[in-house]
């Protein structure tokens, strides 16, 4: 779904202002991050990665959203997956939420996650992690104008040591626009 820029970011900030409050360590991505990154006024993807902790991620979201009437919780049991619904906007804005690890770093921390308008928000490493790790699992073709975009607008700004290399060549081979960048990254890295 398709959703104004200025919206998924009042619902990130609901999300975060929940999170913050009850220390849970989380960072968003997806979409929503790329369009932040390149100030466009339309995103189609919000995710939220959380750290566990001593317990379940899912459960620290719920425990601390139960107070708030504009972000409910909602579980999609059949496919193991938690939203939460920012309500107070018309359509409501669906975030995603996520287990570190399972996209994403395993620890939330000042290596892995910076901060965007208040917002914190996976690295640039991070996000063209994560990014490229789904690639190879959808083959979407919006992921990959994500990493195009990525890495060749920061390529100078990505620790080569956080990329799955061996992914490179097959998305550099189908999307010879990535090419310039990632030779440019190899070089900085003295690599082949």
């Amino acid at each position: 779904m398709v959703n104004d820029l200025r919206r998924a970011l009042e619902a990130a900030t609901a999300l975060h202002a929940l999170l913050a409050a009850a220390h849970v360590p989380h960072a968003f991505y997806g979409g929503f991050m790329v369009s932040l990154l390149a100030n466009a006024p339309q995103c189609d993807e919000i995710f939220c990665i959380v750290e566990g902790g001593p317990t379940h991620p899912f459960r620290r979201v719920r425990q601390a959203c139960t107070t708030s009437h504009e972000v409910i919780i909602r579980a999609s049991p059949w496919t193991n997956r938690l939203h939460a619904v920012y309500t107070k906007l018309i359509p409501p804005i669906d975030i995603e939420i996520l287990p570190a690890g399972e996209q994403g770093p395993r620890r939330l921390d000042a290596t892995t996650v910076m901060d965007i308008g208040g917002i914190p928000v996976l690295t640039i490493s991070e996000l063209l992690r994560a990014k490229i790790k789904a690639w190879v699992i959808r083959r979407s073709e919006h992921d990959a104008n994500d990493i195009v975009y990525t890495l060749s607008h920061y390529w100078n700004q990505i620790d080569i040591n956080r990329i799955p290399e061996q992914d490179m060549p097959d998305f550099v081979a189908r999307y010879p626009a990535a090419g310039p960048a990632w030779t440019e990254l190899k070089r900085k890295y003295r690599m082949r």
